[in-house]
């Protein structure tokens, strides 16, 4: 209805802009995101697997020991966190996203919290590529942004090591950069 009289409205309604987006809804469209690797989702799967299966073991020696029903429905309730852990877990890994600019680094993450940390390089004391045994297993690493204010850390897990030590490198050079112009 732009620029057109309402009925019975001697005024014309007014052009109605459309509403800025949030500082979150939806991710910032003006920077070319970097997915991580969807290798990640197997590392997460083995680690709530591996967690699962000893909760289930314990209360499965828990019923057998006892007899009560409450160690089967106990079991069942774990059985079904799993699945919807399952659920939130590839989902979560899909949301993990990286953006370099030309004075900062962005990190988004969340699906329930969704959260965007932009860290100025300039504000960058150290990064760290760090890699576990199962990150290792899927040829992984996780770079992890330490700055003057542990509040403002971020991570960007699921990198291919490459990828990984080409950022840090990025990174370190550009940090250093910036706070010899301070």
């Amino acid at each position: 209805m732009s620029g057109e009289h309402a009925a019975g409205s001697p005024h014309p309604a007014p052009d109605v802009a459309p509403s800025p987006a949030g500082p979150l809804d939806p991710w910032p469209d003006t920077v070319r995101w970097q997915s991580i690797s969807r290798d990640l989702i197997w590392v997460e799967l083995l680690r709530l697997a591996a967690g699962l299966l000893f909760v289930v073991v314990v209360l499965a020696v828990g019923w057998a020991l006892s007899g009560s029903a409450l160690f089967g429905a106990a079991i069942a309730a774990v059985l079904l966190f799993g699945c919807l852990r399952v659920v939130t877990i590839v989902r979560a890994v899909h949301a993990w996203g990286y953006a370099e600019r030309e004075d900062d680094l962005l990190v988004r993450h969340g699906l329930l919290v969704r959260r965007l940390s932009i860290v100025p390089y300039s504000r960058m004391q150290f990064v760290d590529v760090s890699a576990g045994p199962l990150e290792r297993a899927f040829n992984l690493a996780t770079v992890q942004l330490h700055t003057a204010a542990a509040a403002s850390d971020a991570r960007v897990p699921g990198l291919r090591p490459a990828e990984a030590s080409r950022l840090r490198d990025r990174l370190t050079a550009l940090g250093r950069d910036r706070a010899e112009g301070l």
